[in-house]
């Protein structure tokens, strides 16, 4: 997921680079939205982690 944020990062900023402020606007905008499901589920998944404990190795 982390590395589809960086994707559309790129987008935007080449977009930027070449006029196309609706594009890269657009593409920024996902690439934030992208960008905080993603800090969202890392911080949920290691919340989960700590709950459960570690398990002993095989």
């Amino acid at each position: 997921m982390l590395g589809w944020a960086l994707t559309f990062l790129v987008i935007a900023l080449i977009a930027a680079a070449f006029g196309f402020g609706g594009i890269a606007a657009a593409s920024a905008g996902i690439a934030k939205i992208v960008f905080f499901v993603f800090i969202v589920l890392f911080l949920i998944s290691l919340l989960a982690r700590a709950l459960r404990g570690r398990s002993p190795p095989l």
